[in-house]
């Protein structure tokens, strides 16, 4: 894993002059564990190393140290892992029976995900080893897929989607409490165990640059918490719930991040209420907002907020993994951006966005799901793909009619504009 969690307490030195240097208190860094999860706070900090969680002496006399002009950080953000029985199943071939290896389903990426300073995916299903690996419509994944994410170069997940309560409250509870036992450090957001859970705003520090996560949905397919139960999950309709934590994300954290499960299922077309919705986010003081829901592409922009920041949204990512069977479904992409912090304003800026398309292929036979980086795509392995309509010519339209072009990542302008 590229970056390991520290809580980091700084020691402080107190000169006596009778008895001579004694430390009042030391806090050593913390690695992920399977015990039990210290409470959480609003200030989580991720460092490159488990070598730098040193603590640092403060003496009297020490000057204040010189800050750099400015600190950068690069954002990936995924969309839908969505693990239906096929890419389950192969996972287990690939753990050769025993448990589950969902590594090989992504090995076509590379570095695309590690080479990110921070890098978000919307975790569509619920992670439990106490229920049974399930599919649609009530979906559940083995636990090793966190495991696999996160070598993957994953920091934080949203789990704020349609199917967070597929298992209803004791699968909701089970998942937190997975998460919150076994990768403590790293955020997971859109859920909750209960409302002082919630309040506790998830941020990470990524060099230099202080980041909080939200994540709202539009539905739960239906199903409800129980009248009584303690859990959380926030809709988008709690529009007074949610301006007040987007306010109080961004007076604690230098950009805020929103995860949002919103629009129009297998629908390429942005709908008025995913605008309108972004807006009165970046209105709020949400930086970045990253859509997921229509399990297909949809375009991006920035947003000019009502204080003059700008912020972006990518209103679609489409899935990161899926077996679904509509060919529009095959079309995703990783959203990426670079946050700058200004060290003598405090204030950020947003540069270089840019989308990587991907394809999901899988044969007739389902064994070999995975996503491909266009530039790692070929019309012959298209000509195989088990769903007849996906063909490479439609993947190149719907990355060429959804994706901006002044939004598409080097390397892929001519794979998708040199086909007209």
């Amino acid at each position: 894993m590229k970056k390991i969690f520290s809580g980091l307490t700084v020691l402080s030195l107190v000169i006596c002059t009778v008895c001579g240097c004694t430390p009042i208190e030391k806090t050593a860094a913390t690695e992920n564990t399977t015990e039990t999860a210290p409470p959480l706070t609003d200030d989580h900090i991720i460092n490159k190393s488990a070598e730098e969680e040193l603590f640092h002496i403060v003496l009297e006399d020490d000057p204040e140290p010189e800050l750099p002009p400015e600190y950068s950080a690069t954002i990936l953000c995924a969309g839908d892992n969505l693990i239906h029985t096929p890419i389950y199943r192969n996972a287990n071939i690939a753990a050769g029976g025993n448990g589950y290896d969902f590594s090989p389903a992504y090995k076509n990426l590379g570095t695309l995900i590690s080479d990110a300073d921070l890098a978000i995916l919307n975790q569509e299903t619920i992670i439990s080893d106490d229920y049974e690996p399930d599919t649609y419509p009530s979906f559940c994944t083995p636990t090793e897929m966190a495991r696999d994410m996160i070598d993957l170069g994953f920091d934080a997940f949203s789990i704020s989607n349609n199917h967070v309560l597929d298992k209803g409250e004791k699968g909701l509870i089970s998942t937190l409490n997975f998460w919150r036992s076994t990768y403590p450090y790293n955020p997971v957001y859109g859920a909750y165990l209960n409302e002082d859970d919630m309040n506790h705003i998830r941020t990470l520090e990524v060099n230099g640059i202080k980041f909080a996560f939200l994540g709202y949905t539009e539905h739960t397919n239906g199903r409800s918490l129980p009248s009584d139960s303690e859990c959380v999950v926030v809709y988008m309709s709690q529009e007074d719930l949610i301006e007040q934590q987007v306010k109080k994300a961004a007076e604690i954290a230098d950009c805020v991040i929103v995860s949002v499960h919103f629009g129009i299922e297998v629908s390429n077309i942005v709908t008025d209420e995913q605008r309108t919705f972004s807006k009165k986010l970046a209105d709020w003081g949400a930086d970045i907002i990253v859509g997921t829901q229509p399990h297909t592409i949809q375009t991006m922009q920035y947003i000019d907020a009502a204080d003059g920041r700008e912020a972006f949204v990518f209103y679609c990512l489409g899935n990161f993994i899926s077996a679904m069977d509509n060919p529009l479904s095959m079309a995703e992409i990783l959203g990426r951006i670079t946050v700058t912090k200004d060290n003598r304003t405090g204030k950020i800026s947003l540069s270089d966005a840019n989308a990587v398309p991907l394809v999901c292929y899988f044969s007739r036979s389902y064994s070999d799901i995975a996503p491909y980086p266009l530039d790692k795509y070929s019309r012959e392995l298209a000509a195989s793909h088990a769903i007849p309509g996906a063909t490479y010519d439609l993947m190149i339209q719907l990355f060429r009619e959804n994706i901006p072009e002044g939004f598409i990542a080097d390397g892929y302008h001519d794979l998708i504009y040199g086909q007209q």
